[in-house]
């Protein structure tokens, strides 16, 4: 019996060191593109890879050094993106710009949207006597789910609501999309319907 039990322990012991080789091998090839990209200064698609090879094995020095990489690389990219949305925004709607049939400058009040390093200021502009009225203030806080994330332009606000920033730099255009809500139980990831909003840079 003593034998049989030895014989079973080995034999998983084999299994599990033939199901890890394989995950330790992908994780080296993720985090060796991930440099290459990382020396090209191309960091998004060395965030998304360090991402990939730090979930792989957190535990073994790759992982280690994979989860620093991410934060590292979400700090350069978010620095990089704040350096183009600080400033003020108008509201353009819910579809993008060329979608559009009718200009918000119409409507008799607008949402503006002013962005600093670290507040967001919320804003109605009267159109017709050029009143702006504070609606309500912001802190910047940046939604990290977890040390994995690659996601490095999601956004949370005070209600608990996470909106992903998508900047086209050359339109200067700002998309937010609302991706999930944050709760006392967790966070509720929202895949379909999602709400969202166009910013068009005026200053």
């Amino acid at each position: 019996m003593r034998n049989y039990f030895i014989l079973v322990f080995m034999l998983f012991s084999i299994k599990n060191i033939a199901q890890t080789a394989p995950n330790i091998a992908f994780q080296k090839s993720r985090y060796d593109l991930a440099v290459s990209y990382y020396k090209k200064a191309d960091f998004k698609k060395a965030l998304d890879l360090f991402s990939i090879a730090s979930k792989l094995k957190p535990e073994n020095e790759l992982g280690k050094e994979s989860i620093k990489k991410v934060d590292t690389l979400k700090t350069i990219l978010r620095d990089d993106a704040l350096h183009y949305i600080i400033g003020t925004w108008k509201l353009a709607g819910n579809k993008p710009t060329w979608a559009q049939t009718t200009g918000t400058d119409k409507n008799e009040k607008e949402e503006i949207v002013e962005i600093s390093k670290d507040k967001i200021l919320f804003y109605e502009n009267d159109n017709k006597t050029q009143i702006k009225k504070l609606i309500k203030t912001e802190d910047l806080k940046y939604f990290n789910k977890d040390a994995f994330d690659a996601a490095f332009s999601d956004i949370i606000l005070s209600d608990g609501t996470i909106w992903s920033c998508l900047l086209n730099k050359e339109t200067n255009v700002l998309r937010v999309i609302n991706v999930g809500k944050k709760t006392e139980t967790g966070v509720e990831k929202i895949t379909s319907d999602n709400e969202e909003a166009y910013f068009v840079k005026v200053k």
